[in-house]
């Protein structure tokens, strides 16, 4: 969830200029691309994927991929019922746990070892958006940053080691073009969407030649129930260009087909990451007539 001026759209090239090359590529099953046994997308059936946030939205359209390319799917929501529900529908396994906890993170790794063994992939894709600037409540900034980063971190914390072990592992963490511009409404989501791609970016750049795989998907406007709790304010922004939770699995399964790090269901935040970055003022100034146009719309 984020918002920016509109723009030419565009795309992130897989590796930047004079970075040196994957030490060897491989695909999120951790076998060799070449010779290993898959399914239709490149898949192969003895691969473990864990789905955090996994009772709807991006997660549950995730877990669905996953368990049609062949893995085993465990899928995690601190709703259990939801939970349960995508759990039966692709053949997979459910756990209820908080996110937001130390605990319920490690539950669900647990859950997934003590069922179906060493994990391959892991989507760290629960997350939550409330709203608010600097006046929200010190428990709401507590929440959200244990949820929108810590729990990644937490996660990979028990990932790693069997991970670097073997030499190989894949960490899908569900960021928000938010991480890349900015996202008016939310300060909160803003500044741990930031912490999260920040995070990502810092697994990929430590551990990538020990055979770990980092992907950080970066959409703008979802249809799912968290753009819809953004109101009248969300759809200004976010509206037009919205995409179905469909389209960020398909651009996910593009990039790691890729090897690419930038997982862009809208490519035009490609160009407006650059403008960020290469004409920041200009860019600030675009996001803050967007803010007076929702403050136009929303009376506040």
């Amino acid at each position: 969830m984020s918002s920016s001026p509109a723009g030419a759209a565009g795309s992130v090239p897989s590796s930047p200029a004079g970075s040196p090359p994957r030490a060897r590529a491989w695909s999120w099953t951790g076998a060799p691309r070449a010779g290993a046994r898959r399914g239709a997308g490149g898949a192969s059936p003895a691969a473990v994927a864990a789905a955090p946030g996994g009772g709807g939205g991006i997660g549950a359209v995730l877990a669905r991929r996953f368990a049609a390319e062949g893995a085993r799917v465990v899928v995690g929501d601190l709703n259990g019922d939801a939970a349960a529900e995508v759990a039966k529908e692709i053949g997979g396994t459910a756990v209820a746990g908080d996110a937001a906890s130390e605990a319920g993170v490690a539950s669900l790794i647990e859950a997934a070892r003590e069922t179906l063994g060493e994990i391959d992939v892991f989507c760290a894709n629960a997350g939550i958006a409330p709203m608010g600037g600097v006046d929200a409540p010190e428990e709401d900034w507590a929440r959200i940053w244990d949820v929108n980063v810590m729990a990644h971190v937490r996660a990979a914390r028990l990932l790693l080691p069997p991970w670097l072990e073997r030499g190989r592992g894949h960490f899908i963490s569900t960021v928000s073009a938010a991480g890349l511009l900015t996202s008016l409404g939310s300060a909160s989501y803003s500044v741990t969407k930031h912490g999260a791609l920040a995070f990502a970016e810092w697994l990929s750049a430590t551990y990538r030649h020990r055979g770990l795989t980092v992907q950080a998907i970066c959409p703008q406007g979802v249809r799912t129930a968290m753009l819809e709790n953004t109101g009248p304010a969300g759809e200004l922004l976010m509206g037009a260009s919205a995409i179905q939770p469909e389209q960020v699995a398909d651009a996910l399964f593009e990039a790691i087909a890729a090897d690419r790090f930038l997982v862009l269901p809208h490519p035009e935040v490609a160009d407006y990451y650059a403008a960020r970055a290469t004409q920041t003022d200009r860019w600030l100034g675009g996001m803050n007539k967007l803010q007076r146009k929702v403050e136009q719309v929303t009376g506040e």
